[in-house]
């Protein structure tokens, strides 16, 4: 790039970082490497059968329609299957002007940055968080407060704490809390009953808004569902953003926000600037699958088959690490979702350690980058959807070679 078209780059790309996983997934390509990088379902289990005969319906009575270019808000016959779907997940009602479709749950995070951060805003989240959430508020100027984790998820006890150490004038650029409280992304900790309400406490006293980021809801094996911040919380206090990319498959791209409607009219007006709208044909194909009631089933199928992946991880992880005899190396056991996290002693920097590890054909994602300052070096996320069992417990017994290499 020449001198001259650096200068006009704008500051929000100048301090945009890319995707670690995107740039890493561009490495794994081999065959020979087991990757536990990606959070990725498994394309084997993708219903392909039911699209052929969701695609078949809608070419042969809707076309006209789902050809066309379609409106910002969401074809609107998927926006009322969400809305019962909606209902009887959530116990809680919305009407059609709080529910918009986008291109993927990362869209939403993108819109919810666009209409609500300025420069120098602060977004306070989670430690560690998903890191495209980091990337989407980071590029529109927001600053990060970062609060812990422990394994009841955010310690939001801590937030309070934070928040006297900031002036009245900081206090009020705090414009919303960011937290993926269910089987998280990438720590897999579920937010409890009694944190949920004192989060939703805190933003009534301070308000602030509550992002909630809901992508691997469904996918519990063990426990009891817990309500959503979006049905705990007074109307107006929460975004909640939910994605069929774990549950349905991810090259639809399609997901949707909830809100208050105010809210859900400006993420309208920013994506008109973005994409016009979501494509129409991959809204009309979920519709389809919704109002056949073929969806839970699916789900069914995948929680079924992902619950024995992370046994197994689980299980290879009790096999191959402790003979190690590092015994501050810690990994967490969710009662869901895609993902584990491995804390490792604190002289292992895993990003240094990640180059060893492709050497020795299997990756992870080093844990720096879940954090917002990069501060926290020694841990690591590992999937387990996307990997076969055997290939799972191989890819451990690896990893711990590598580990062991750091003794």
């Amino acid at each position: 790039m020449g001198k001259s078209l650096k200068d006009k780059l704008s500051a929000r790309i100048k301090v945009a970082k890319r995707s670690t996983i995107r740039e890493l997934l561009k490495l794994l390509e081999q065959p020979d490497i087991i990757s536990f990088a990606g959070g990725m379902p498994d394309p084997a289990l993708f219903p392909v059968n039911l699209i052929k005969e969701a695609c078949d319906h809608v070419l042969t009575n809707h076309s006209e329609f789902t050809l066309q270019y379609g409106s910002s808000e969401g074809y609107l016959p998927l926006r009322q299957e969400l809305i019962k779907r909606i209902e009887l997940k959530e116990k809680t009602t919305v009407s059609e002007d709080e529910i918009i479709v986008t291109v993927g749950s990362q869209q939403g995070l993108d819109l919810v940055a666009k209409i609500l951060l300025n420069y120098g805003d602060i977004v306070i989240v989670e430690e560690p968080t998903y890191l495209g959430g980091l990337q989407a508020f980071r590029s529109y100027g927001g600053r990060f407060i970062g609060i812990p984790c422990d394994e009841t998820g955010m310690q939001v006890e801590l937030i309070e704490d934070k928040l006297k150490e900031l002036g009245k004038h900081e206090i009020k650029r705090i414009k919303f809390v960011y937290v993926v409280p269910d089987f998280q992304n990438p720590g897999g900790r579920t937010l409890s009953l009694e944190r949920r309400k004192k989060l939703i406490a805190l933003a009534e006293k301070y308000d602030f808004l509550i992002v909630e980021d809901s992508p691997y809801k469904e996918l519990r094996y063990r426990g009891e569902h817990k309500p959503s911040l979006f049905s705990l919380a007074p109307r107006g206090r929460v975004v909640m953003l939910c994605t069929f990319s774990k549950l349905f498959c991810p090259g639809f791209r399609l997901a949707y926000a909830i809100g208050d409607k105010d809210v859900i009219f400006q993420m309208v007006t920013g994506k008109q600037a973005t994409d016009l709208c979501t494509p129409a044909f991959n809204q009309a194909v979920l519709s389809y699958v919704l109002k056949k009631n073929a969806l839970d089933p699916h789900i069914e199928k995948l929680v079924s088959a992902y619950h024995v992946k992370q046994k197994c991880m689980l299980s290879s992880l009790d096999k191959y690490i402790p003979p190690l005899g590092m015994p501050s190396i810690e990994w967490t056991k969710p009662d869901g979702g895609l993902f584990l996290w491995m804390t490792m002693p604190e002289y292992i920097d895993t990003e240094r350690m990640l180059p060893r590890a492709i050497e020795n054909k299997i990756a992870y994602v080093m844990g720096a980058d879940f954090f917002h300052d990069s501060s926290v070096r020694n841990c690591m996320r590992l999937n387990f959807s996307m990997s076969s069992v055997e290939r799972i417990e191989e890819g451990i017994r690896r990893l711990s070679e590598v580990i062991n290499a750091e003794k």
